[in-house]
C-alpha cells in the first residue's frame, strides 16, 4: 500500500495572533509560513509524488502552491474530510481566553468526549479523516501501484488524529503528539499494519523515496539500517 506524506500547513496569520482559526475564511499564511511553503518543493525533491490532496482552506492551498508550481501536471484534489475541525462557536476566539473554558479540560484530557458548541466532535473529526485516508490509499494504489507516494496537506489536529490511528492509539492520547507548521509526517501503509516513519519532520526527506527492494510488512528487529 502507499506511503502517505502528511504536511501541516505553514504558519498562518491566526497562528501568529493566537487565534483558533477553525474554518474561518481568509486565514492566510504569514511571512514565515510563505517562506516555509516556498522551501517545501526542495524538501520533497527526492520523492516521486503521485497525487496531492489538500484541505479546502486557504492556508493549506497556499502551502502546496509552490510545490504544484514546481511540478506542473501533478494531479491535485481537494477533500473536505481532511479540512480543519469545525470548532463552531470557538472559531476565531483567542486561545488564551479559551484555556479557562471548562470544555478545554475535556479537549486536553478526554478529547473523544469533546464536542464544540455549534461545531463538531473530535471523534467525528477523527472518523472522517481516517475514512478519507483509507479511501485515498485504495485509490492511489489502484492508479499508481503499491509503492506509490502521495501527499496530503492538512491541519494539526487532523494530522495528530491520523498518527494516533496509525499507531493504534485511542483518540484520548492524541494530544501527546505534536506537529509543527509545515512539518512532514510520513506513514507507510501495508496489508497488515501502518508504519510511522516520520513525525513532525522539518529536515531532509530523501530517505523516504521508494527503494529498489521495498521493505516488507514486518518491523525490523533491533531497528532498520535506514536509508542506503
Amino acid at each position: 500500500m502507499p506511503t502517505l506524506i502528511l504536511v501541516r500547513h505553514g504558519r498562518s496569520t491566526a497562528n501568529t495572533e493566537g487565534l483558533l482559526a477553525g474554518r474561518m475564511p481568509g486565514v492566510a499564511l504569514d511571512e514565515r509560513g510563505a517562506a516555509q511553503a516556498a522551501a517545501l518543493p526542495g524538501r520533497l525533491a527526492g520523492l516521486p509524488l503521485s497525487e496531492v490532496v489538500t484541505s479546502p482552506l486557504q492556508r493549506c492551498r497556499e502551502t502546496v502552491r509552490p510545490l504544484l508550481d514546481a511540478r506542473p501536471g501533478l494531479p491535485t484534489h481537494t477533500d473536505e474530510r481532511i479540512g480543519e475541525c469545525d470548532y463552531g462557536d470557538w472559531s476565531g476566539r483567542k486561545l488564551a481566553e479559551l484555556k479557562d473554558e471548562p470544555l478545554m479540560e475535556v479537549v486536553q484530557a478526554h478529547p473523544s468526549a469533546a464536542a464544540f458548541p455549534g461545531g463538531e466532535s473530535m471523534r467525528a473529526m477523527h472518523t472522517r479523516a481516517a475514512e478519507a485516508v483509507r479511501e485515498w490509499n485504495a485509490r492511489v494504489e489502484r492508479d499508481h501501484g503499491a509503492d506509490a507516494v502521495y501527499l496530503m496537506c492538512s491541519h494539526g489536529d487532523i494530522i495528530k488524529s491520523l498518527v494516533a490511528d496509525a499507531l493504534g492509539l485511542h483518540l484520548d492520547l492524541f494530544q501527546r503528539i505534536s506537529v509543527e507548521p509545515c512539518s512532514v509526517t510520513a506513514i507507510r501503509y501495508t496489508r497488515l499494519r501502518p508504519f510511522l516513519v516520520r513525525l513532525g519532520d522539518t529536515g531532509d526527506l530523501a530517505s523516504l523515496a521508494p527503494r529498489e527492494e521495498p521493505p516488507g510488512d514486518d518491523a525490523t528487529v533491533g531497528g532498520s539500517a535506514g536509508a542506503p
